[in-house]
């Protein structure tokens, strides 16, 4: 053991941790700095700086290396900010989980979603979830896929319905659907209505485009689409949510990917334009992603049990929308 570092006792921590130090320790890891902090917290700065050292001599570690222009978690910071994220969910979850004592199915469920999920499965599950069980309640809140995922990774949230990249081996993953991008222009555009178009007539196009259109994201596919069709390097506007991607493309700033069940309304209504290409289109799959460890209240699992045998009793041709 290296000097000066003391051995950690796992029960005398267990004792004397205080659960206020942590709740400082993720705000702390969350900021820019110790000030910054407090501000949050609405404490002083000696005092946070204070439940600082209390935490790092408790642990025998030093958590967060401060300097002049450096403010960043060691080694055992990062570690124990991971592990207190989830010690935070917990806490947050038993005040729900004390009131499901009851034979009626009560509770709130809270489902973390990538933006514009077009699904009629799952809008069957949470039509049949809340004609089981009316006195529960839900929430949907819409965000970067990659938000919707540490939301469930921390257990905030019930479970998500996103893209999924890499996956977490911490966490649970099932295909809900597939679904298929092409690429779509709006009226004011100059190729919108013209028949008989190439992948040549994009070249050097605007584009815009989702935020995880990245060679490294989840929408890898799509991004290669674009390559393919020789647009404009630079994304003249991006968004994490479909609607505002929709928005930009219908308002004629460039060029964009949508999911083609999704835009077909919009088609239809003279609103968008598909554009080449319009066959080996880009697959997308969007999954059902839920914490294993997570305590569900009675809620919680009655829908995710619900989705869940829905899914699996389905075939995936009936779940892939092209």
């Amino acid at each position: 053991m290296a000097k000066g570092i003391r051995p950690i006792h796992a029960e005398r921590l267990a004792r004397e941790l205080d659960w206020n130090l942590l709740r400082t320790f993720i705000v702390l890891a969350q900021s820019s700095s110790v000030t910054a902090a407090a501000e949050k917290l609405r404490l002083k700065q000696p005092t946070v700086s204070s439940a600082l050292k209390r935490l790092e001599d408790r642990l025998g570690r030093k958590l967060i290396n401060r300097k002049p222009g450096l403010f960043e978690l060691t080694e055992a910071g990062t570690l124990l900010f991971r592990e207190a994220v989830e010690i935070q969910g917990s806490v947050l979850r038993l005040g729900t989980l004390m009131r499901e004592v009851t034979d009626e199915v009560r509770g709130h469920v809270e489902i973390a979603m990538a933006s514009h999920v077009v699904c009629p499965l799952f809008d069957d599950t949470l039509r049949e979830f809340h004609q089981r069980h009316p006195a529960a309640t839900l929430s949907i809140n819409v965000s970067a896929s990659k938000e919707a995922l540490e939301a469930v990774s921390s257990r905030r949230a019930s479970l998500a319905v996103c893209l999924v990249r890499d996956r977490n081996p911490k966490l649970e993953y099932l295909r809900l659907f597939r679904e298929f991008f092409g690429l779509f222009c709006g009226p004011p555009h100059a190729l919108f209505g013209r028949e008989n178009l190439t992948k040549a007539d994009l070249a050097g196009q605007f584009a815009v485009s989702f935020v995880t259109d990245r060679m490294e994201d989840a929408l890898r596919s799509v991004t290669l689409m674009r390559a393919e069709a020789d647009l404009e390097d630079r994304i003249v506007g991006t968004s994490a949510n479909l609607e505002e991607v929709r928005r930009m493309i219908v308002a004629g700033l460039g060029v964009g990917p949508l999911p083609v069940h999704v835009a077909r309304r919009d088609v239809k209504d003279n609103l968008l334009w598909q554009l080449p290409p319009y066959d080996r289109l880009p697959e997308i799959d969007v999954h059902v992603v839920w914490n294993p460890k997570a305590k569900l209240n009675r809620a919680e699992k009655a829908l995710l049990d619900m989705l869940l045998e829905k899914i699996r009793k389905t075939p995936i041709g009936e779940r892939t929308y092209s």
